[in-house]
């Protein structure tokens, strides 16, 4: 796989025609249309924020933790959205696939970029919600496009993966659902880490050891509050700190290989 073919004139305007209709056809039918973009991330937010926030008392006498948890939805949400949009994608472009011969990674592509597309107005509505609770903006939050470039990566990478997986063995669906319900609660999401560093400190750096920790940890640290616990004030050893940064790297390209020796069979498989 190529991915500078993508720079090509012609599979440039595919893949601008695909994150198009992909986005269009997500909403298709319904009575609110693209504002589900923006609803559904904020009703997650206001059950969990009641539930954790009111009841459990999660987060208490951290600064701005309703937009820390609020931007932990936002990334989690991209991060679910592209993975399975981009786990499906291969399948559900079958007719095309049987039809024109193209480059099969722009149709991962253009499913991770609609799901981008839904980051950036959702990262939209938590700046509002900074403003509206008094976070102060500082010159860290520069380094947030960074963070979401790695996000972006990652997620890419693992669409990759699930969606040649997928063309083969049509079980990785479930699989990947019980393995998202996992990561969810070992994410510090809903639940800040300081609350994991209290009990055990060995857990709350395996924790940080992983890339979606260690994103969204650093996300928050750049754009809300300095107090949040990264891998780079929390963990000294710099050869440590690098581990989530291989992990994506080594994802990215094992991936990349196995989509690419793959999608020579799609056709005859789909």
């Amino acid at each position: 796989m190529n991915i500078a073919n993508v720079f090509n004139r012609k599979n440039r305007i595919l893949l601008k025609e695909l994150v198009i209709t992909d986005f269009k056809l997500r909403y298709q039918g319904s009575v609110l249309g693209y504002l589900w973009s923006l609803l559904k991330p904020l009703m997650l937010f206001a059950i969990l924020y009641v539930v954790f926030v009111k009841f459990l008392r999660f987060g208490e006498g951290i600064e701005h933790y309703p937009v820390i948890l609020l931007l932990g939805i936002v990334m989690w949400g991209f991060f679910t959205e592209a993975t399975i949009q981009g786990m499906h994608s291969i399948i559900g472009r079958g007719d095309v696939i049987r039809k024109i011969s193209f480059p099969k990674y722009i149709i991962v592509l253009s499913s991770t970029i609609s799901a981008l597309i839904n980051l950036l107005i959702n990262l939209a509505v938590v700046i509002i919600f900074m403003i509206i609770n008094g976070v102060h903006f500082q010159a860290s939050a520069l380094l947030l496009p960074l963070n979401i470039i790695e996000l972006y990566i990652l997620a890419l990478a693992i669409a990759f993966l699930l969606s040649a997986l997928m063309v083969k063995y049509r079980d990785v669906v479930h699989v990947w659902e019980v393995v998202l319900q996992g990561l969810f609660y070992a994410v510090p999401i809903i639940y800040p880490l300081s609350l994991v560093v209290g009990f055990n400190e060995t857990a709350a750096k395996i924790i940080l050891l992983n890339p979606i920790a260690q994103i969204i940890q650093d996300a928050r640290y750049n754009l809300i509050s300095h107090q949040t616990t990264t891998v780079g004030n929390y963990i000294n050893d710099p050869l440590t700190q690098l581990i989530p940064y291989v992990i994506i790297l080594a994802l990215i390209i094992f991936a990349s290989i196995y989509f690419k020796n793959n999608s020579r069979y799609f056709a005859e498989n789909l």
